[in-house]
Order: C-alpha cells, then structure tokens, then sequence
C-alpha cells in the first residue's frame, strides 16, 4: 500500500502512522502549576536527546479543545517537571493519567499514587516509579498543525538530578528485564521490555563505548580531556 497523510487516504480500519515508529517510550510527566496544583500526564513521545549534559524532550499535542495540554503551560510557568518511568506493574494508572481533566485535578489522586518530594525542584515524583528524572524547562519549540489537536508543543529539559530505586539494580545496571518498563504502540496497543539482548558495533573503539553508555566522564578519559 501507499498513501500520502492528508492528501490521500491509506483506505484501512485505522490509522497506521503510530504503529509504524514502535515502540515508544513514555515520558510519565509530573508537573506543578503556578497556583501550586500537582498535575500527571503520560506522553508516548518522549526521549533522551543528548546525554552531556543530559537533556529529554516530550512532546504535546494541544487538547480537543485546542489548548495547551498543562504539563506544557506548568512546566513553562515554573520552569521544572519530572520525567517517571512508567511500568507493567503502573500501566493502570499510567492509563488513568492520560485522561483529559480540567488544571485543577490533581491526577496523582485520581489514580491512586503517592507522592514523594523531589530535591532540587517543586514537582513531586510517582513514589511507586523506579526511575525518576528531576528536570529544569530549557524550552518549548511550538510546530502549528491541523485542527484543534494538530499543533505540538516540544518541551526540553535538562537532567539536574537521577534518582533510581536500589532495588532494581544488579550488578551496576538497571535490571530492565525486572522493571519492565512500558511502552507505547500504536491504537490503543502497549508492550513493556521482558527481553534483553547485548549486541557492540564493529571496531568500537572506548570513547564511542563510552559514548554508548552515555558515560561524559569516560568519554573526557578516552579522548585524554
């Protein structure tokens, strides 16, 4: 099959486009507005792009009414947010978050999470989540679509501080395989990491394994910085 989105149809049941960049990460985003509600809303496109320093990026789009979604406005406003990993053992409250409900909800209740204070900014971290990211906002890069949902909001912010459950470690690695972390397809379809594999790049040499690993510090090693 071919087809051209928005210019011609793809003449099947239901969209392919999402299914088609799997599987996805979720960026679990904790949030705190400007009038000091907590806010929880999960985004299927999320993730790391750069890792000296660290930076993540979620992206938005706006809400069936055509306003911004308030993880987007809070984070602008206060200039922080959390990424948590979501889960297997999270996935119904991680669905949960995901509905539409007015700033002054607070979804950290709605389904049921505690909270735990985070160290260096406001917004509070899904205390059940393994992994959490306390991010600073750096900025919003707003690309105009089509219809009240079309247009996106691209949040970007740095890693100032990594707090990870001691529980899921084993030998000086996230054990992925225990944690399971969930992930995104397309429809209304997840998949969560049950299965791990190792595979290295021909002729890697130790800065680019460093690189790899996301290691700065080894990296500054290896190239003798």
């Amino acid at each position: 099959m071919y087809y051209e989105p928005g210019v011609s149809k793809h003449g099947l049941a239901y969209d392919p486009f999402k299914s088609c960049v799997v599987p996805r990460p979720i960026g679990w985003i904790s949030t705190t507005s400007a009038q000091g509600v907590d806010n929880l809303a999960p985004f299927s496109q999320f993730q790391n792009i750069g890792f000296d320093p660290p930076i993540v990026m979620f992206s938005a789009n706006q809400t069936t009414r055509g306003t911004r979604k308030d993880s987007v406005v809070n984070a602008e406003a206060t200039g922080a947010f959390v990424w948590n990993m979501a889960t297997y053992d999270l996935r119904e409250a991680v669905n949960i978050s995901s509905e539409e409900l007015s700033a002054d909800v607070d979804e950290f209740e709605c389904a049921g999470l505690s909270k735990i204070g985070s160290r260096l900014i406001r917004p509070p971290r899904v205390a059940q989540s393994p992994v959490h990211f306390e991010c600073a906002y750096l900025q919003t890069v707003r690309l105009p679509g089509n219809g009240p949902m079309g247009t996106v909001d691209v949040v970007f912010g740095r890693v100032l501080a990594i707090h990870i459950d001691d529980a899921v470690l084993r030998d000086g690695k996230l054990d992925i395989a225990r944690i399971k972390p969930l992930a995104r397809l397309g429809y209304y379809d997840y998949t969560c990491v049950e299965t791990v594999f190792s595979i290295a790049p021909p002729g890697t040499n130790e800065a680019l394994k460093a690189g790899l690993e996301g290691a700065a510090d080894k990296v500054g090693q290896a190239l003798g910085a």
